[in-house]
């Protein structure tokens, strides 16, 4: 559902849940343009920051309960008939019906039918559609059937009044109805809002639910697929998004094709048969599947060997492969060898003290980055008045450094929120033997083709067969991107004949992929990125820099936007059922029944301000025409979608919490991972520990980049925060006896850091059901590497206070709302 930054410009109000301005400043140019017409911003966040200052409203909330703010306002909107009935009937699923079984989490004591308290899991029969005699899910347009996704949803949020919303956010109630009223009464068919995310809001054991309570919030206002509208995920770098989009995830191949199973998929029929829907845009997984084995194994790939699927990885029903499996494994003796490629998990990731220790088990770790980093000197980390010196004598892992060049000394493609792929040129040539990490791992490449040159070994023959001929020893980027995008393997026609590709042209479209063997293409979503031009040469459309204009003011032709240079996905719901306009003022697609049709004989097609995302001859009233969400079977938005933990976002408190559960006896996410580590590696405080009395949440600077790497080692960064720091306010200080600038110790279970405070009036004490609960705020871009006797260069590791503890979804950590003591000095 993430929108196009450039169209917040165009929202009447702007939610932003994290701090955008200091975080994401060249996209908060949008929110302020905005503003400029006359938006209102409304800033949620536990912190005052500079986002706050630009704000109408700083709306203050304990971190770790944004699912009962969120579904605070659902229930405003749906109470106070604020929400967009037409848009809510016909593009959301809130008219089909559930099973009767089902029972939603009011009714469960905060879990849903179906939990199994041994597997810690949900069965989840009772969790779907009721369906008709031709298999469809039965309706009711009036959503006033009790099994209606509608009125479950209203069930489910029945808790989450006003006043619940005060006593476990602490957001005082004349504040939440003022943002309430705000938000939800500049939304429906004359206004649109946005609301902007980022970590705070992913870094929980509930994280995925989380982002799917906003984003239901914004269905429930009719706020998706509209100009102004939709949800801005906040990427922490440049190339989140394309690195999701190349499957970094261990869950996916490229373009979001789950990765094969090696139990429930033996062979490629299987696997196109199961992860096929009937229904919706992804029935043609098949073109998308055999094209992309044929970019990845060529000639080798061909109908009678599965197309090589056999030489995928695959792994095993329930194995799951995430940052803090691999590093539990790499502790447990599983792991022998590791890559960290332009990552530094030794300061960056949940636990770090866990993931220093583990790499030190290895046999062998190699380290691509661009300076030497805490993970590549894992093995002689110095000590520090928080934690001990390792000795290399007591380590046996060897480590490899291989020097790699930033991005100014190679060039590429970036792949930013809006799904905006952008080429960049490089602008110097990398000193030495330094090399960029496409030239690295080329080289691997191509030293393991040698290798296996002469091997029989079925193991080996995916390796052989790969088609790894991007160049000598430097590897041509353009030819990777036209890869990606995809050519005719030979001449292409259409069904009356006509010669749609000559043989090794680019592809323009997905839409012409085929499952025949005949095309290629990486990824199918970045199909059209580049083209042939009249002379048959190369057209990278990644690299246009034609900036907006009056005509086209979501500037198509700078970079290219995935799917089909497509700026607003889901635009279908930006016209109602029947193809008009909401309203003038958001007008933006339209069916234009005139309009000359691809169809002979007849007329009509959908126009406007952006590129169709659907078909753009199917007319309003035809079959599907009025489904809005492609990507989805039923072609609605999904109020109730199945998640491990639950078809509706549930609040429970984080694993470590300062409160009870006021919403349910059901204290922590039923289905969090919480791992067991050995030498009492992961231990957690207990809810309402009095050792541990204080949240703690981490967050992100300007001035610095993730772990430090990029701005650490950089004199006029790292001299701007001349120390590691925690922000504690005057109200704590002051029970402490703690002055502005002293050092003070933070602990958890798991470790302690030293740094200096800073006092500050930036976070204030909450008052959570009568109890004062006081939060900290501590920056997590430190290490014990950096510039010898430059300030602010060094310091301790804000990751070593964190726990092993994940979502059940996608397992990310939850480091922005845990436990945590202060204590003046160095304890």
């Amino acid at each position: 559902m993430t929108t196009n930054l450039i169209d917040v410009q165009n929202s009447d109000v702007i939610m932003a849940t994290s701090n955008m301005a200091e975080n994401h400043p060249v996209g908060f140019q949008w929110v302020m343009k905005a503003k400029e017409r006359g938006a209102k911003l409304i800033h949620v966040d536990p912190r005052f920051t500079r986002t706050s200052s630009a704000a109408d409203l700083h709306v203050p909330l304990r971190s770790g309960t944004n699912i009962v703010f969120f579904g605070g306002l659902i229930k405003y909107a749906i109470d106070n008939n604020l929400y967009f009935k037409d848009y809510v009937v016909h593009y959301t699923n809130a008219s089909f019906l559930i099973d009767p079984e089902f029972k939603t989490a009011t009714d469960g004591g905060g879990l849903f039918t179906g939990y199994d308290p041994a597997k810690k899991a949900y069965d989840q029969k009772s969790w779907k559609y009721q369906l008709d005699g031709e298999g469809n899910p039965k309706r009711d347009l009036t959503l006033r059937d009790p099994h209606s996704v509608f009125q479950l949803l209203r069930r489910h949020y029945s808790r989450y009044t006003v006043e619940m919303v005060e006593r476990v956010c602490g957001i005082p109630k004349e504040k939440f109805v003022a943002a309430a009223k705000l938000f939800c009464e500049n939304s429906g068919p004359e206004k649109t809002g946005s609301i902007t995310y980022a970590l705070n809001l992913t870094q929980h054991t509930n994280g995925v639910e989380n982002i799917r309570a906003l984003c239901m919030l914004q269905l429930v206002l009719g706020n998706i697929g509209r100009p102004g509208g939709g949800v801005v995920a906040l990427r922490g770098h440049a190339n989140v998004q394309g690195a999701t989009d190349l499957a970094v995830l261990y869950q996916d191949l490229p373009g979001y094709h789950p990765v094969p199973l090696r139990d429930a998929h033996p062979d490629l029929k299987t696997y196109l048969e199961k992860t096929t829907p009937k229904t919706g845009f992804v029935v043609n997984r098949p073109k998308w599947v055999v094209s992309m084995l044929k970019a990845w194994y060529g000639d080798k790939a061909t109908k009678d060997n599965d197309y090589g699927f056999d030489w995928i990885a695959k792994r095993a029903s329930g194995d799951a492969y995430s940052h803090q499996h691999i590093f539990v494994d790499m502790y447990n003796g599983k792991l022998k060898g590791f890559f960290a490629i332009g990552q530094n998990p030794a300061v960056g990731g949940p636990n770090a003290k866990l993931a220093r220790e583990a790499m030190q088990r290895l046999d062998w770790l190699v380290v691509q980055d661009i300076f030497l980093t805490e993970t590549a000197e894992v093995w002689k980390a110095p000590g520090s008045s928080s934690r001990a010196a390792v000795s290399p004598k007591d380590v046996k892992t060897e480590v490899f450094f291989l020097p790699a060049a930033p991005a100014a000394e190679k060039d590429g493609t970036l792949t930013n929120t809006m799904r905006l792929i952008q080429w960049h040129e490089k602008a110097a040539n990398p000193p030495g033997s330094v090399r960029s990490d496409a030239e690295h791992v080329y080289q691997i490449g191509l030293r393991l083709k040698t290798l296996y040159a002469d091997s029989k070994a079925k193991r080996d023959q995916g390796i052989l067969a790969l088609t790894w001929d991007y160049g000598d020893q430097h590897p041509d980027i353009l030819k990777v991107l036209v890869e990606m995008n995809g050519v005719a393997l030979e001449e292409l026609k259409d069904k009356a004949g006509k010669v749609l590709y000559k043989k090794g042209e680019p592809l323009k479209s997905f839409a012409d992929l085929r499952d025949d063997g005949t095309t290629t293409s990486g990824i199918w979503i970045y199909t059209g990125a580049t083209v042939w031009d009249a002379e048959g040469k190369v057209v990278n459309r990644t690299a246009g820099r034609k900036k907006a204009d009056d005509k086209d003011y979501l500037a198509h032709g700078w970079g290219w936007a995935w799917p089909a240079n497509r700026r607003i996905i889901y635009n279908r719901a930006s016209a109602d059922p029947h193809g008009k306009p909401w309203s003038e003022k958001k007008k933006f697609l339209w069916w234009d029944p005139e309009a000359p049709s691809n169809v002979p004989d007849k007329k009509g097609k959908w126009v406007g301000l952006d590129v169709p995302d659907f078909n753009a001859f199917l007319a309003p009233d035809a079959k599907g025409g009025d489904n809005p969400y492609i990507m989805r079977a039923d072609g609605k938005g999904a109020f109730f979608g199945p998640l491990l933990d639950g078809p509706f976002p549930e609040h429970y408190e984080p694993v470590e919490s300062p409160v009870k559960n006021l919403l349910s006896k059901t204290q922590i996410n039923p289905t969090a991972k919480i791992w067991k580590v050995g030498d009492k590696k992961n231990e957690l405080a207990a809810v309402g520990s009095a050792e541990y009395p204080y949240v703690i949440t981490t967050y992100r600077l300007t001035e610095h980049h993730l772990s430090g790497v990029m701005s650490r080692y950089l004199p006029m960064l790292a001299e701007l925060f001349e120390s590691h720091f925690a922000e504690i306010s005057h109200e704590l200080a002051k029970e402490l006896g703690i002055q502005n600038g002293e050092k003070v110790t933070v602990m958890t279970p798991r470790g302690k850091i030293h740094v200096k405070a800073m006092v500050t009036n930036r976070l204030k004490p909450f008052t959570i059901d009568g109890k004062k609960i006081h939060e900290i705020g501590v920056p997590w871009h430190w290490g014990y590497n950096g510039v010898a006797g430059l300030p602010g260069s060094k310091g301790d590791i804000t990751n070593d206070l964190s726990a092993t503890v994940g979502d059940p979804n996608v397992f990310i950590q939850e480091t922005k709302a845990f436990l945590c003591n202060v204590k003046k000095g160095v304890v």
